[in-house]
């Protein structure tokens, strides 16, 4: 089971969270952190602020169901991380918008994510790593093909 890529992807997962995300919470004024989903909304929303996001952006662009980013949206506005305010043509249409919380703990989180990256690839070849990253796309793009009905 060793040569298996799925098992490979997963056992990394796993390490990466228990050696370093488990311990960012420790780090970071004892603070709960956003969990790495919460981390990508809150950096699309930052890398997009002067546009207006909303909920079936998110789907889209990260690719999750309704069902899983209306429970992450749920959480993240239970523990401040965002408001939800109105659209003024559709009040089911709900804007979202970042707390000063979740910018503070994401520049925070990001620092940590850097050290960590930094780790996981110290001592890989450059090119190594090029090629990593083009096969994790090929990856996701086999996935997506058979989604849609390739």
């Amino acid at each position: 089971m060793e040569n298996k890529i799925l098992y490979q992807i997963k056992s990394l997962e796993k390490e990466i969270v228990r050696t370093h995300l488990c311990n960012i919470e420790c780090s970071i004024n004892l603070e709960k952190m956003p969990t790495p989903t919460q981390m990508q909304i809150i950096d699309y929303i930052i890398k997009h602020n002067n546009e207006e996001i909303y909920q079936k952006d998110l789907e889209k662009i990260l690719n999750l169901t309704r069902a899983t980013v209306s429970g992450v949206l749920q959480t993240m506005e239970k523990n401040n991380l965002i408001e939800r305010t109105s659209y003024e043509d559709d009040a089911r249409t709900k804007k979202i918008i970042l707390t000063e919380k979740a910018n503070s703990l994401f520049k925070q989180g990001e620092e940590k994510m850097l050290e960590i990256e930094k780790t996981i690839i110290k001592n890989i070849d450059k090119k190594d790593l090029e090629i990593f990253s083009k096969v994790i796309q090929e990856m996701k793009i086999n996935l997506k093909n058979i989604k849609e009905g390739e």
